[in-house]
């Protein structure tokens, strides 16, 4: 009798140990399942769209064109600091105030800013892109900064102006720079001169009184046809220009300045 009463109690005892199977056994399941479809625990992003696709691939090619741009300006600027020796020891003082340093930091900025945009565009990288519209909307803050400021300063940027031509005027024999400078706006211009043509009278060369062969002339840029029978330039077309009256002189150069003509040319370019 006690041992029926024992076994009595033992069949009314929950029996867990089916159930913690079981509940193991799914847990297993569950896990295996979860390692046989990674796709359940890391979703993959949708496939971007055409729209998307088309920004993406145009965004690549306009920063692919100011790459090559950009090189192109740096291969320009290291190329003129090389012929010119302006990065051997004895000319790394002047190097600062040379004109081919500045193709140098723009092609440069130029190619990092444009490189960063073709790779985040390429790679859909958020870092690169992030970088590559902070480069952007820096330098566009800063365009519209200085275009204010030679706004509320155009009068004062237009004695600037005169005072630097004056300047490159009388050292035009002394800086290569400034007499390509000075030769491209006269030539691409249609002038002479700052306010005329007489005002090469100020440079100590083309001066009546120096004792060379370009005294009492005007650069060949200066003239209405420096070419020679319309294939060579001919470097001694406004010899003894100043000698001559206006009238004669206007059949040789060109007698208006300069100073008139670009400050139009600047006003047509403030866009």
């Amino acid at each position: 009798a006690r041992l029926s009463l024992q076994a009595s109690r033992l069949a009314e005892l929950p029996y867990s140990s089916s159930d913690d199977d079981d509940s193991s056994l799914a847990g297993d399941t569950d896990l295996s399942a979860g390692e046989q479809d990674p796709g359940a625990w890391c979703p993959v992003p949708p496939k971007p769209g055409t729209f998307s696709q088309c920004v993406r691939y145009l965004a690549f090619l306009w920063n692919l064109l100011f790459l090559l741009l950009g090189l192109l300006a740096l291969a320009v600027g290291v190329w003129g600091l090389l012929a010119k020796g302006s990065l051997q020891g004895e000319r790394l003082a002047p190097l600062g105030s040379d004109p081919m340093l500045l193709f140098v930091l723009a092609g440069l900025g130029a190619s990092v800013v444009s490189l960063a945009g073709c790779l985040g565009a390429l790679r859909s990288s958020p870092c690169l892109l992030r970088f590559f519209v902070g480069a952007v909307l820096a330098f566009v803050g800063l365009e519209v900064l200085g275009g204010l400021l030679l706004l509320a300063a155009r009068h004062r940027l237009r004695d600037a102006l005169r005072d630097a031509l004056l300047l490159c005027l009388l050292r035009y024999q002394e800086e290569p720079d400034l007499r390509f400078l000075v030769d491209e706006v006269q030539r691409s211009l249609r002038c002479c001169g700052l306010g005329s043509y007489r005002d090469w009278e100020t440079n100590p060369y083309f001066n009546c009184s120096a004792p060379g062969v370009q005294a009492c002339s005007v650069p060949a840029s200066c003239c209405l046809d420096p070419w020679q029978n319309g294939t060579l330039a001919n470097a001694q077309c406004a010899f003894g220009a100043l000698r001559l009256g206006d009238a004669a002189a206007g059949t040789v150069v060109h007698l208006g300045g300069c100073v008139a003509q670009l400050s139009a040319w600047l006003r047509g370019q403030a866009g």
